[in-house]
């Protein structure tokens, strides 16, 4: 796990320490976290469940194998 030491005004820790025991985290850690993730989610496109569902229904199904990115490899090298 990756740590990180962060510098912060004094009144943005009690803002953070605030957010911790406001929202029933842990520590400021696990808050942090939740706000990263958060972040990551936001950045998604809003229909990416309905983007895998059609990709899902767009026809048949091909089983993907070490020989078929082989032949899309050549295929892909041809079309240059």
């Amino acid at each position: 796990m990756l740590s990180v030491s962060v510098s912060l005004p004094d009144h943005l820790k009690d803002l953070i320490e605030a957010k911790v025991r406001e929202g029933g985290y842990s520590d400021s850690s696990q808050y942090l976290y939740h706000l990263i993730c958060q972040d990551i989610a936001q950045a998604m496109p809003e229909n990416l469940e309905q983007q895998l569902l059609e990709g899902l229904e767009s026809g048949t199904p091909v089983e993907v194998t070490d020989e078929w990115w082989e032949q899309k490899r050549a295929q892909l090298l041809e079309s240059r």
